[in-house]
């Protein structure tokens, strides 16, 4: 089987994928803490880009679009411990603690560059994806506890990401639509992501663009992959996860409609401009 997880809590689980890719785009409900066992991790954020290798932890902030590439490498499945901390775990934690005198600042993924104590934390999870019966809740609660603390010891400033429990306020839509049309997400989560309900997003939208979203995302994907292709010759198999298309087949076909050739028939030709 190429993909298999193995949840130990609905908050703990360990994930295997042995195919050639897998991509998820979302931006989590949750806090995701990672550690990865083996394979690579390439996540792509409207301000930049990182790659993980095995061995690595990292923190990925709630509500923040992202698109997730997990790679088999080296002869290895891609083979990830993840954590979620959700908002009520959290809250049950700095329920005992001094309120954090740290302003809130601007989300971003953390690394923590293999902390012996963090990898230990995550590591002794592993014989309890072999147990034949229900991991405990008090386990399971202590484990992601220790987590937290370790996280809190060794970035003091991560209290600015756990200790926020705000949800999204209404933003400026047309400057977060022009920063993250990249990401294909439900238009619920765009909504959501920009402080509104559906209704009102759509609205505000056509407002803002003289379009329906769906056509809107879709001209700005298939613009921003005919840069990508033409001045940066990057090839159509890698531009399509770049830009949000689901599979090359339809990215392919969506381009041709709207360019008049193929991907690889513009890659294959001088750069040109959009017409």
């Amino acid at each position: 089987m190429e993909y298999q997880v193995n949840y130990i809590s609905p908050e703990i689980k360990l994930s295997c994928y042995e195919g050639r890719l897998f991509k998820t785009e979302a931006a989590f409900d949750d806090h995701l803490l990672v550690w990865l066992i083996s394979g690579e991790t390439q996540l792509m954020q409207a301000d930049g880009s990182f790659v993980f290798g095995a061995g690595s932890t990292f923190l990925i902030p709630r509500i923040q679009p992202a698109t997730i590439l997990n790679y088999p490498k080296d002869g290895l499945p891609h083979k990830a411990v993840a954590m979620h901390l959700s908002q009520q775990r959290l809250r049950e934690f700095f329920s005992t603690l001094q309120p954090p005198h740290l302003k809130n600042a601007a989300s971003r993924i953390r690394s923590f560059d293999r902390h012996p104590l963090l990898e230990s934390c995550l590591a002794s999870l592993i014989p309890y994806f072999e147990m034949p019966h229900d991991f405990p809740e008090n386990i399971a609660s202590l484990k992601i506890n220790e987590a937290v603390n370790i996280l809190r010891t060794i970035d003091p400033t991560v209290d600015t990401v756990l200790h926020n429990f705000e949800e999204p306020g209404k933003l400026n839509l047309a400057d977060f639509m022009e920063r993250n049309f990249m990401f294909n997400m439900p238009l619920e989560k765009f909504a959501y992501l920009t402080g509104r309900s559906l209704t009102t997003f759509k609205r505000d939208f056509y407002r803002a663009f003289g379009s329906t979203p769906q056509r809107w995302l879709t001209r700005k994907r298939l613009e921003l992959a005919h840069y990508r292709l033409a001045q940066q010759r990057i090839k159509p198999a890698e531009v399509y996860l770049q830009v949000g298309f689901e599979n090359l087949s339809h990215f392919s076909a969506a381009f041709k409609k709207e360019f008049g050739m193929t991907p690889t028939q513009l890659r294959t030709n001088r750069p040109g401009t959009l017409p």
